[in-house]
């Protein structure tokens, strides 16, 4: 017998697109966040990251965006952002009533891809050579 994927564990891709739904709406909504998705339009970031996740988590088709370090050079992301980015997330797959093992599978999964995004420090950061494109840094805001 085949072993379940977890990308059917978590009920496929209707499944997918409704947490990534979900999730989006905080994060655009998000005064700190929100701020690195101006100008981008939601449902295509929504289904890029379903897309991309779909594919990690087990299903036939390949993720066709961009590699994860290209699509986010431009951005100072640090480990704060990262950590509240996946306070949203937990939150969308608990509304959406996945059982706790899923979830944190999920999590995990996703902390997992930290590496490839996450800048050091500032410093480092502001050595990459972006060639024509403008420096995302995003200041926390005072809330």
């Amino acid at each position: 017998m085949k072993k379940q994927s977890m990308f059917e564990a978590v009920g496929g891709l209707s499944t997918m697109e409704r947490v990534h739904t979900s999730f989006y709406d905080k994060v655009y909504a998000h005064p700190w966040l929100g701020q690195f998705f101006k100008g981008h339009d939601q449902k295509t970031i929504e289904l890029r990251q379903t897309q991309f996740m779909a594919e990690k988590m087990g299903y036939e088709l390949a993720y066709p965006g961009k590699a994860l370090p290209l699509a986010h050079r431009r951005m100072y992301i640090t480990e704060e952002l990262l950590e509240l980015r996946q306070g949203l997330l937990r939150e969308s797959l608990e509304e959406e009533g996945l059982a706790n093992d899923l979830i944190q599978r999920w999590l995990r999964m996703d902390h997992a891809f930290w590496r490839k995004i996450k800048n050091k420090s500032l410093d480092e950061f502001q050595q990459v050579d972006l060639k024509y494109e403008q420096a995302l840094i995003v200041d926390r805001p005072i809330l």
